[in-house]
């Protein structure tokens, strides 16, 4: 399948259950701007603030003719960022790892659970098991799109760079679809499709000027 790119028709999400709400695409949200809040379970800044901001503009701009998904992926801590954990959190508020640390921390929440409900739908990023064993060309790859001048770079760096990468490959037990698909670069990762259905934006991390950008699609 090829990899989403800005300005484009944006890929269908490649999920594999929906746990609440659904099932939903982009192409049967036509003539509404889409926002997708991708996180993890183990994911303290996610809650900290990404899907806090994600249900304020759910609930302010819903009516305005914006529709929110949440699609919770898995790219490490596969043990934690599950199906398992992802349901007990819709169903009960329950949180766990990091994100329950920090939140506790915090102060956030209320008898140990989230204290606000997720009201959009959300689901579960497909995660395929590898088969194969990671090879050189997965390397390369690798280092070609994440390491620009790698070339440049001494024998004996460029040794040590395949090693470290050659272990985080292996590392991945499983690949998540829509998080490859889009290539996404961790959590929080936000995606914007516009009326049209055109990929506009694919953010990670903070993003204050998401709001302002919602309201630019919303107007188009």
């Amino acid at each position: 399948m090829m990899k989403a790119q800005i300005g484009r028709k944006a890929p269908l999400l490649q999920v594999s259950d929906w746990v609440q709400g659904g099932p939903v695409n982009f192409d049967q949200l036509s003539g509404r701007v889409v926002l997708v809040e991708v996180f993890q379970v183990n994911c303290p800044g996610c809650f900290l603030y990404s899907l806090p901001q994600a249900v304020d503009l759910y609930q302010r701009y819903f009516d305005h003719g914006l529709s929110v998904l949440g699609v919770a992926t898995a790219f490490e801590d596969f043990d934690k960022n599950n199906l398992e954990n992802l349901i007990s959190l819709l169903e009960n508020g329950d949180v766990v790892g990091e994100t329950q640390k920090m939140l506790e921390r915090q102060g956030k929440l209320m008898a140990g659970r989230l204290p606000y409900r997720i009201p959009f739908p959300v689901a579960m990023d497909r995660l395929r098991k590898r088969q194969a064993d990671v090879s050189h060309d997965d390397i390369a790859a690798f280092i070609n799109e994440h390491i620009p001048d790698f070339e440049q770079q001494p024998e004996i760096y460029q040794q040590k760079i395949r090693q470290q990468v050659q272990q985080y490959l292996d590392s991945l037990t499983y690949r998540a679809e829509t998080f490859e698909l889009f290539d996404l670069k961790g959590t929080p990762s936000h995606i914007l499709v516009d009326k049209q259905g055109l990929l506009r934006d694919c953010a990670f991390g903070a993003y204050p000027d998401l709001e302002t950008r919602i309201l630019d699609l919303l107007r188009e």
